[in-house]
């Protein structure tokens, strides 16, 4: 019985409960171990496979391209137009190997965008290469039409440009035909009690006064008509950071604006800043500028003193 018990002994984890609990703890840490070498051996393999994958095709990429290059060194034409294009066309594929050449380590993204690029400056290589082809083959046959198509497209051209000249002038005729006016422009202070105020430490308040002018021309209906008060500092006074408005092709704060409702007839107009919660009026120069439909329809100064 003894013996049975000896040789149990040899095969056990442990004789005693925390032994065999401290031994199992021990084998699965080991295991786990194990499994996370071998996990990260597997992904060290896999992301050196996948390296090796782009920069296989990152080489193939600069071999077309390079290729590309070649090709269009080979193609001569007597068409200077068309030369000029053969340029500009060889010069980006220079540009995107010179990018490519740069690259140390590409991704996933980057490979799909140069392939990308690279298929479509293949096809307009190829669109070039037709265009040299038949070109060469019927130049002789076809220099003279070919001058005098040219110099019928430099008329129209120019003639396009004539026109496109008098269409631009004639929308500004009519732009500015239909532009209002901000007409007796004034801007004074106002204290608490609403009284006119010509010292800064008095004013609570700017009123800006003035009178759309009639234009029979002009969009009628409601119209937003936006204030911009400039410190004898050039700090814009702005109530929040998000008040903007479009000028031209940009999007730019505004001190103070109203809605109106015009009908092509003059129309007075009051706009109030209120700088309660702002630091209190400087002395000095301030510059208003009001504008409507996207235009500037009006600016003046005013001055506080102490």
């Amino acid at each position: 019985m003894a013996e049975m018990e000896q040789k149990k002994s040899k095969f056990s984890i442990g004789r005693t409960d925390k032994e065999r609990r401290n031994n199992l703890i021990v084998i699965f840490l080991g295991v786990v171990l194990v499994v996370v070498i071998v996990l990260l051996f597997v992904q060290r393999n896999e992301h050196k496979m996948i390296l090796e994958s782009l920069n296989a095709e990152k080489n193939t990429i600069q071999e077309e391209l390079s290729q590309m290059v070649t090709n269009y060194d080979s193609l001569k034409t007597d068409n200077d137009t068309l030369n000029q294009a053969l340029f500009v066309a060889q010069a980006k594929v220079k540009d995107l190997l010179l990018e490519v050449n740069q690259i140390k380590k590409a991704s996933y993204d980057q490979i799909n965008r140069y392939q990308e690029e690279v298929g479509s400056l293949r096809r307009i290589m190829r669109n070039y290469i037709v265009q040299v082809d038949s070109l060469n083959q019927r130049n002789q046959q076809l220099m003279a039409e070919n001058e005098q198509v040219k110099q019928d497209f430099m008329q129209s051209e120019s003639r396009n440009k004539e026109l496109e000249q008098e269409k631009k002038q004639l929308s500004q005729r009519i732009q500015r035909a239909a532009m209002l006016e901000a007409l007796s422009l004034q801007v004074v202070g106002i204290n608490r009690k609403g009284k006119e105020v010509t010292a800064s430490s008095k004013a609570e308040q700017l009123m800006i006064s003035f009178t759309l002018s009639k234009n029979v021309t002009a969009k009628r209906g409601n119209k937003d008509i936006y204030v911009r008060i400039l410190r004898p500092d050039q700090i814009l006074l702005v109530q929040s950071k998000n008040d903007l408005f479009q000028f031209e092709d940009l999007r730019i704060p505004y001190s103070a604006m109203r809605q109106v409702t015009y009908e092509g007839n003059e129309l007075p107009v009051n706009i109030y800043w209120d700088n309660a919660g702002f630091d209190p009026f400087m002395t000095g120069d301030y510059t208003v500028d009001i504008f409507a439909d996207g235009n500037n329809i009006g600016t003046t100064t005013f001055s506080f003193k102490k």
